[in-house]
């Protein structure tokens, strides 16, 4: 059964006043209200509500103020409620629908103003012929975009919606569309909808040099250090750190993985530099991790000692608030400043004007095969290595090699199948969970042993640290869960069906 349109556009030469008057000529309504209104639309940075077909709009007018979350394809109403001033992360909205449908999309990331459209809205009541009002319409008169009706459709009345929704497109001729402007205002500031994505979606010619295809590599990350490098250094959330640091590790793993397609000196120089914003980054991210996890750490615990753990968290934040700033003053010094600028402008140089790498000249296709192959080979050796009674470190630099063999593929997914490709990547994501889980626990272990001879100074109940010891049980129990699911996820990783493709398509 076909839907019934409940949003529509006007033609541009249609405005609020013909409109209404055409209408009053069909139908029986009266104007419950008219007045001056400002749309503002909200995303998180990298458009998980846009990805996940929401649209979060905060409607401002001289009377009421809300806050609404709309399906982007059909224009319903998933959630409503009444907002002043928008919060910043979804924990800081009432507990609610609203609250649920938010958190479950953004999750820690913040709401962000895209746009703002000042714009003139008339409310409709039509009424049948005893006066009873049987449908609300929506006039929106912008002064830059084409001008909207919405239908909303009162209860025991669908056959009123359905009636006007008919006269609306066939007699008025309107044109249906879903209920939001959005990607019409993104347009009046030159931006599309999904304009950020930290996953990787570079272009290669595969018979394109190697130094040309590795400069447009490394020109894309430089793009996404650059996207989040203010936010990173105002901590408006903590991914913005996050991608911040994985373009930088993928910057170092370009330069050590993608070899001689750089003159040796430049790589030398460069992944000095990035070997350093590795370093200096690190102890915020983990901070921001740690903060993170709270909720699990204390949802660990028996539920006597959950509140005990309450002094450590507002020690994490405390050191986190300390490493941040002095994360924001590095990024801000012109040591950082100048050898940012460096790169960028290296990376603007016509590539013929510079000394080459050996392979330089090879077509990226080719070296893309023998670098993956190689990595590939290299962490079947590595994990084929590994037993029971195998140390910690042998796992962590198998986890190493599977990051560079994760960023190789990713550079070059692009001239590859994309379903071999898809089948590879998550066999190795699978695995490489494990690893990290290792690695995590291992570190968040330690490093809360670490705390509580700090905090010891600070005059801390007693009980706060028995919590902390219960938390370093669960922690170390945690590590021994991901190392005993080392044998079966390597296992299931070097599968003889991934063996084979990884086979065909980079053994060349």
């Amino acid at each position: 059964m076909p839907t019934t349109p409940l949003h529509f556009e006007l033609p541009e030469s249609l405005t609020a006043e013909k409109f209404l008057k055409k209408l009053s000529k069909k139908i029986n309504f009266d104007i419950d209200a008219q007045q001056y209104a400002i749309k503002t639309y909200y995303d998180s940075f990298d458009w998980r509500l846009y990805n996940a077909d929401m649209v979060c709009e905060l409607n401002q007018s001289k009377t009421s103020s809300h806050i609404t979350l709309i399906d982007r394809l059909t224009g319903e109403c998933l959630a409503l409620e009444e907002q002043q001033a928008v919060p910043k992360f979804s924990g800081q909205f009432r507990d609610g629908r609203f609250k649920t449908r938010l958190a479950a999309q953004i999750e820690m990331r913040a709401l962000l103003p895209l746009c703002s459209l000042p714009y003139q809205v008339y409310r409709l009541n039509v009424l049948n012929k005893d006066q009873k009002i049987v449908l609300r319409i929506t006039l929106d008169e912008y002064e830059t975009l084409a001008n909207r009706v919405s239908l909303q459709p009162l209860k025991g009345y669908d056959k009123a919606a359905a009636s006007i929704s008919y006269l609306l497109e066939n007699s008025l001729k309107l044109m249906p569309t879903n209920g939001s402007v959005l990607k019409a205002a993104l347009q009046l500031q030159g931006r599309q909808p999904k304009d950020y994505s930290s996953k990787l979606a570079i272009k290669l010619d595969p018979k394109m040099r190697a130094d040309n295809a590795s400069i447009i590599i490394y020109r894309q990350l430089l793009s996404a250090i650059q996207n989040n490098e203010t936010s990173t250094i105002a901590d408006i959330d903590t991914e913005f750190l996050h991608d911040y640091r994985v373009a930088v590790r993928r910057t170092r793993a370009g330069l050590s993985q993608i070899k001689s397609t750089l003159p040796h000196k430049v790589v030398a120089k460069h992944a000095a530099f990035f070997a350093w914003l590795g370093q200096i980054t690190g102890d915020t991210r983990d901070l921001d991790v740690y903060l993170l996890s709270y909720q699990q750490y204390q949802a660990a615990l028996p539920e006597t000692l959950q509140a005990d753990l309450a002094p450590l968290y507002e020690f994490l934040k405390q050191k986190q608030v300390a490493t941040q700033k002095e994360l924001a003053k590095k990024l801000s010094s012109s040591k950082y400043r100048k050898q940012l600028a460096a790169w960028e402008q290296y990376l603007k140089k016509p590539a013929v004007v510079k000394e080459k790498g050996s392979n330089a000249k090879v077509p990226i296709k080719k070296l893309a095969d023998q670098r993956i192959w190689k990595v590939f080979k290299r962490v079947l050796t590595e994990g084929n290595a590994i037993n029971e009674s195998s140390p910690a470190e042998a796992l962590h630099d198998l986890r190493k090699t599977c990051k560079k063999l994760r960023y190789l593929m990713e550079f070059f997914q692009d001239m590859y199948p994309a379903k071999d490709m898809k089948v590879l990547l998550r066999a190795l994501k699978g695995f490489q969970s494990v690893l990290g889980d290792f690695q995590d626990y291992e570190i968040q272990e330690n490093s809360i042993k670490f705390f509580s001879a700090e905090m010891m100074e600070n005059n801390v109940a007693s009980n706060t640290f028995l919590a902390m010891g219960v938390l370093i049980q669960y922690l170390d129990s945690m590590k021994c869960t991901a190392r005993n699911d080392f044998a079966e996820q390597f296992s299931q990783f070097k599968q003889t069906e991934n063996q084979a493709i990884f086979k065909t398509l980079f053994s060349h």
